[in-house]
């Protein structure tokens, strides 16, 4: 809590300040002006500099641009009744390989470029020994409305979110959400719960097997939906 409250104090500063700081005063990461950069971790500011992303294209392709991800635009287009897709990406590699193609928003690549980076690789190396390789998808865009919430889109409606069910490692190993989760104290169940909660910094909104039945075989990761992690 006190980190989190003194990250705060520094952002209030930061934005009471009447011009953005010279190049010499707060490093990137922490100067609220700056672009986001893949490189830099996630932090209380990465939330503001991802919203950024959704309003200006062009900057959000500079940023996805530093990623390791192989994709390549695809045209703006209605594709139902309140599903749209606008400045979305149809991605064949991330970091790692994936099961099937998929499409996403540019800033929801940015978001997973971080997450990949920051919390998967690193989790991988420390609790499992090996690194990631391959990245299983249950899918991203889909036209329809929030499960429990009839009438109200699912942030898939826009390509803002990602359905993951589970990784394969360097040295053959598979880790999914439907088998590996229940055992919170073996390798591959701390592994899934680190990548939940280190998700939470990178995405708006984060769902798991913990939150209901429907989520029991994936991570649900999105953006634009409102602030949440179960």
């Amino acid at each position: 809590m006190a980190a989190f409250l003194r990250a705060a104090a520094l952002l209030l500063l930061l934005l009471l300040l009447p011009t953005p700081p010279d190049r010499g005063g707060v490093p990137p990461r922490w100067n609220p002006w700056a672009p986001l950069r893949i490189a830099d971790a996630p932090n209380v500011l990465t939330p503001l500099k991802l919203a950024r992303l959704g309003r200006d294209g062009a900057l959000c392709r500079a940023v996805l641009a530093q990623a390791p991800l192989q994709s390549t635009p695809v045209p703006d287009r209605e594709i139902g009744p309140g599903c749209r897709l606008a400045d979305a990406v149809r991605i064949t590699r991330t970091r790692f390989a994936v099961n099937a193609p998929f499409l996403l928003s540019c800033r929801a690549a940015v978001s997973l470029a971080l997450w990949e980076r920051h919390t998967v690789q690193p989790a991988a190396m420390q609790l499992l020994g090996a690194p990631v390789q391959r990245l299983q998808h249950l899918g991203s865009l889909a036209c329809r409305d929030v499960a429990a919430r009839p009438g109200r889109r699912s942030r898939h409606a826009q390509a803002d979110a990602l359905d993951v069910a589970g990784f394969t490692l360097g040295d053959g190993r598979r880790v999914t959400v439907l088998r590996d989760w229940g055992d919170a104290e073996a390798p591959a169940g701390r592994f899934l719960r680190a990548l939940h909660r280190g998700a939470c910094r990178s995405f708006d909104g984060v769902l798991g097997p913990d939150y209901n039945a429907a989520h029991r075989d994936h991570l649900h990761l999105e953006l634009g939906g409102g602030r949440y992690c179960r």
